[in-house]
């Protein structure tokens, strides 16, 4: 009894402590996460064992298909002649597991072999449930199962050997040595220090780009282009690019086709070869030319240069497809040195009108637009972003071609000698327009329009024999009525008849009765200026009459009549005129 005690103690005693719980703690065990390692699915899993079973089968499966010459001299330095003679030492030992774990963490010999040593390793493994993670931007995503020191990018490529891109990657160093590299669905070709692609990769790559394309064989064009436009070389309203490769395949690709890709179409092609030059493989050329350029002038050679560098640039994969057209055409038309460029036009110099007809706008914007040209000693740039550059080449640059940005961009310093020249405005009165104007930033051919009103009515009212100053009360607010009526209607002076005083109180009074507005406004007048104001209702319907025909419809014998019935309504008033 005491003994089956002492057995119960003693398993009481040999119990862990209790486990010490904290509010919250569900008692979860939390996997510990390697960054870019996960655990495979069945499907990766399964592609996996059979590219490694591949592998073992035969560890040149990753190989390119040599067509270029490989330097297997003594004292070569050529990076795969090292690597295929190293690819048959490893290939010999696939099975010596010992002798793999060795390779694939030494630091000498061929790099690319220290990856299939790790490789061959990993595919000697049963459990290849855990696998790391390849992401590029450029080349996709991988799994693989990394082994030894070999870089990751050429582990991937080699367990992935079967992928068009990734077992690219193999191949870096090379490639950075000179040596290219062609892959596609259907093979993958070594190539030595000459780019020389196969008409194969070439046609696969076309029909895996970004922009569809029509055609097939060694002819090949984008939306809105035809095949007849790309053998002839012919010039369409918004150019193209024409593509041919080292194959004499031709591609044309529209502007429109070129302003929605969602990836580059260079680097969509590129993307099979390595390294990814297409210039290498490829020639540019932007087919175009500005409307109105004679057939049998040839384009500026500065204009040309500046093309070339464009075109490198996109090749380059550094200039947008979007961005291509527009850059080509600036490229031409920034290199004109004569005559008139608006938008996309050329006018040679002695075709001004047919320039400025051709601009977007009012007749008034066309004259500012004149007015700026008659004041310049010197050729002029502006663009887009309304910046304005002098030139000394005698050359009108209007990258846009309507004419109200263009003003909005030289109003600050050709302003005044549009409202001198033009309207006639000068001085403080000038400056006040100029400033008004460029805050308000109204459109130009509305402003333009409204001030040519305003001071063709200036001119107008100068006919009138007699300043208002000058004159006195009653007869002085009287012509204040007719000039603002002429300037600005008969309604805006409503509100200044209402509020005269004295004797200007009764001419208010006779200038509503005139004008048949008095229905609701009588009681604002008291009796003895609505009586004065009745008693002067003729003259002063005879002085409007007058006033009416001299400005508005400039019957200048109507002169007289005006001085006349001024004359009038002096004597009916009581006033004395002054000498004219």
């Amino acid at each position: 009894m005491k003994d089956e005690l002492l057995v119960e103690r003693t398993k009481a005693m040999a119990k862990p402590p209790a486990e010490v719980r904290f509010p919250g703690d569900r008692n979860r065990r939390k996997k510990i996460r390697m960054r870019g390692i996960k655990q495979a699915s069945k499907e990766i899993q399964g592609r996996l064992d059979r590219n490694l079973e591949e592998l073992v089968d035969d560890p040149e499966v990753f190989l390119p298909e040599i067509k270029g010459d490989v330097d297997q001299s003594f004292f070569s330095k050529d990076l795969m002649a090292k690597t295929l003679k190293e690819v048959s030492t490893v290939s010999a030992k696939r099975h010596d597991i010992r002798w793999l774990r060795k390779r694939m963490t030494k630091k000498g010999g061929d790099i690319v072999c220290r990856a299939l040593a790790g490789s061959l390793l990993a595919a000697s493994e049963e459990d290849r449930s855990t696998v790391a993670v390849f992401k590029n931007p450029l080349f996709g995503v991988a799994s693989y199962i990394r082994r030894g020191n070999g870089k990751q990018s050429h582990l991937a490529g080699i367990q992935n050997h079967n992928h068009p891109k990734l077992r690219l990657l193999v191949w870096d160093e090379h490639a950075k040595s000179g040596q290219w590299f062609f892959s596609w669905d259907g093979g993958f070709v070594f190539t030595g220090s000459t780019p020389n692609p196969p008409s194969e990769w070439i046609d696969w790559s076309l029909d895996n780009a970004s922009i569809d394309l029509s055609g097939e064989g060694d002819l090949r064009w984008s939306a809105g282009l035809e095949p007849e436009t790309i053998e002839n070389g012919e010039l369409t309203d918004t150019g193209w690019l024409r593509l041919e490769f080292t194959d004499g395949t031709l591609v044309g690709l529209s502007r429109s086709a070129l302003a929605n890709t969602e990836e580059q179409f260079g680097q969509s092609v590129a993307m099979g070869m390595l390294p990814p030059r297409l210039s290498d493989i490829a020639q540019a050329d932007w087919i175009w030319r500005p409307a109105g350029w004679p057939e049998d002038r040839e384009l500026p050679a500065a204009g040309i240069e500046r093309l070339e560098e464009v075109l490198n640039t996109w090749m380059r994969f550094s200039l947008d497809d979007s961005s291509l057209a527009r850059a080509c055409r600036s490229s031409i038309l920034n290199s004109i040195d004569d005559g008139f460029v608006v938008g996309t036009h050329w006018f040679p110099e002695d075709s001004r009108d047919s320039f400025l007809e051709h601009m977007n706008g009012t007749d008034e914007e066309r004259a500012a637009i004149a007015c700026v040209l008659d004041s310049l000693n010197h050729g002029i740039h502006v663009r887009t972003d309304g910046s304005v550059l002098d030139l000394e080449e005698d050359v009108v640059r209007l990258e846009e071609s309507s004419c109200h940005p263009n003003l909005v961009a030289l109003w600050s310093d050709y302003g005044l000698t549009i409202l001198e020249d033009i309207y006639g405005i000068e001085g403080d009165e000038a400056e006040a327009v100029l400033e008004k104007q460029a805050k308000r930033k109204q459109g130009f051919g509305a402003f333009l329009r409204e001030l040519g009103v305003s001071r063709s009515v200036a001119m107008k009212l100068t006919r009138l024999p007699w300043d208002s100053e000058a004159l006195p009360s009653p007869l002085s607010f009287a012509d204040e009525l007719v000039r603002q009526a002429i300037d600005r209607g008969i309604a805006s002076t409503v509100s200044k008849a209402r509020k005269g005083r004295g004797l200007d109180m009764a001419m208010g009074w006779a200038w509503l009765t005139v004008h048949e507005r008095t229905e609701s406004d009588a009681w604002r007048f008291d009796e003895d200026s609505r009586d004065k104001g009745g008693d002067w209702v003729p003259a002063l319907q005879a002085l409007w009459d007058a006033a009416s025909e001299l400005l508005l419809n400039d019957n200048l014998d109507a002169s007289q009549d005006y001085e006349s019935s001024m004359r009038w309504l002096s004597e009916v008033t009581g006033t004395q005129l002054p000498p004219q």
